[in-house]
């Protein structure tokens, strides 16, 4: 406006000093005779040939007197008009959209509360923990605090890449699988109570547990994980960080707690970060892990997720625990079952664990291939000696009192009758044979045991359990450092495994009232 308004002013000026200075006899026209008037000067311009240039100088000189006689903040205003229009045919043609602005107004409609449902999107395994977790964050250089393992270099070369498209799917019958659905469904509450005293549970067992916990409690290292060396008396003879944390995750939540709630909340969040931090892309946990142990610690790293996962739905545990599941499928052995190396061979021990892993992925939902149920059920079979009951380690190999109880828990989970034969003859035999004693301690045994007696039930499981409930808090450490554990002398695997193992596996047992819910109906049990 400013630049406008000094040019039509400088315009009228020199037009003003025109009429005001007096032409030079050089620029002077011809004169015109004098008693001419107008009127013989427009005849004179109509009789002039009507050019071109003659036009344009018509109207060039129609402009002139025009800006001489027109105000000049008339003229501003055209000259500002015209640019505007100019700029906005210009800015008209981008068809692109600047803003959008959105109106929102409170509804009256009754129905406006079904917006309060969503969904939320599934977090890859690639998503970084941090971005879904916001307390503090355990550095990966401290992962390792207690005697730090000399890993080969070619450890990870022994996991070899697996290809799922390489098995042949097998047909599942219809009525071949038991699903149980919210299996862990009565670790707390109401429930748990009910569970404990409907199953044989007492004051005795509780304060067992409640003091076993305090002792994990204290074991836990800074970054979260536990370690089978110490800093605990009786510790293992080779480290396995991955199996024991896994373990003492277990022992937690078959007591109710989660990262979400429960009393040991911290420690189960602080041990759940540092175990993703060692999945890699194809979902295997255990690669720090040396030799026969790392598809056990495979396993028990498979079913803390999973359980974790199940008891609260959390989508950042989600894609981790579905990798674990993923990675099982994919490392079944051609026997059905698993081993030492994914896809390589099959023993009952190892295959326990897998089994525990998937179902428990399967009951919270995540997607686990149907057509490994059969096959593991043919390996199984493969292991049974039938009507005569037992179990062995592998085919063609004599049963033993463990492998029994873990065979018959597993075909209790893949869908077996109660009443199917061997099973009961199976359980008769372990508890008229291979009772609980305090001087032939054997945890493993009766971690397995322990199980599959509760989900049969009756008067097998009433006998057991009344020596199960008496021995172990009689072995727990009642005073000392060690206050709240299970001294792994005697054991047969105690001297092996160590303190954290004796004492894992002693706390399942005294939780076994709520910690799975029985698979057989009250009424079958009796």
């Amino acid at each position: 406006m400013i630049v406008s308004s000094v040019v039509v002013s400088k315009l009228h000026a020199r037009v003003d000093l025109q009429q005001r200075v007096p032409r030079s006899p050089r620029w002077s026209e011809p004169s015109i005779p004098a008693g001419s008037d107008d009127h013989a000067a427009d005849q004179a311009d109509e009789n002039e040939p009507r050019t071109i240039p003659s036009l344009f100088s018509r109207v060039q000189a129609w402009g002139r007197i025009t800006l001489t006689e027109l105000p000049s903040w008339l003229v501003s205003l055209i000259v500002h008009l015209a640019v505007l229009l100019t700029l906005a045919l210009i800015s008209r043609s981008t068809n692109q959209i600047s803003r959008i602005e959105l109106l929102f107004r409170q509804s009256s409609d009754s129905t406006a509360s079904e917006l309060l449902e969503f969904t939320t999107v599934e977090l890859e395994p690639t998503v970084p923990l941090e971005a879904v977790v916001d307390d503090e964050w355990v550095e990966v250089e401290e992962l390792i605090s207690v005697d730090v393992i000399d890993a080969q270099a070619d450890l990870m070369s022994l996991v070899p890449k697996l290809d799922v498209g390489l098995f042949d799917p097998v047909a599942v019958p219809s009525n071949a699988l038991a699903k149980p659905e919210n299996m862990f469904e009565g670790r707390s509450g109401a429930a748990k109570e009910r569970l404990l005293r409907l199953y044989g549970g007492d004051e005795q067992t509780e304060d067992a547990v409640a003091s076993g916990l305090v002792w994990l409690k204290r074991q836990q290292l800074r970054n979260g994980s536990w370690s089978l060396h110490g800093p605990y008396a009786n510790g293992a003879r080779g480290e396995n960080q991955i199996s024991a944390t896994a373990m003492a995750m277990l022992a937690f939540m078959g007591a109710g707690s989660t990262h979400r709630s429960g009393k040991y909340q911290k420690e189960l969040l602080r041990a759940a970060r540092w175990l993703v931090t060692h999945q890699d892309g194809q979902g295997f946990l255990a690669g720090s892990t040396r030799g026969h142990e790392r598809m056990y610690s495979q396993a028990q790293a498979t079913i803390a997720l999973c359980e974790l996962y199940a008891m609260t739905g959390d989508s950042w545990i989600r894609p981790y625990a579905q990798a674990a599941c993923d990675f099982a499928v994919a490392s079944q052995s051609p026997q059905g079952g698993w081993r030492y190396q994914p896809r390589m061979d099959s023993d009952t021990s190892v295959t326990g664990w897998f089994v525990m892993g998937l179902k428990s992925g399967d009951a919270g939902g995540l997607e686990v291939d149907d057509y490994i149920w059969p096959k593991i059920e043919r390996y199984f079979d493969s292991v049974s000696q039938g009507y005569s009951g037992g179990y062995s380690y592998m085919p063609n190999v004599a049963p033993s009192p463990s492998m029994t109880a873990e065979g018959v828990l597993c075909h209790q989970y893949l869908g077996r009758h109660r009443n199917m034969p061997g099973m009961a003859q199976s359980l008769g035999s372990l508890v008229q044979n291979h009772p609980i004693k305090m001087n032939e301690a054997d945890v493993y045994y009766w971690y397995y045991a322990t199980q599959a007696l509760h989900h049969y039930g009756g008067p097998l499981w009433k006998q057991w359990n009344e020596e199960m409930k008496a021995t172990l808090p009689d072995r727990q450490e009642k005073r000392g450092r060690e206050r709240g554990s299970w001294s792994p002398s005697g054991d047969a695997w105690g001297g092996y495994a160590g303190r954290l193992y004796t004492t894992c596996l002693s706390i399942y047992c005294l939780e076994v009232y709520y910690r799975h819910l029985p698979l057989y109906e009250p009424g079958e049990t009796e």
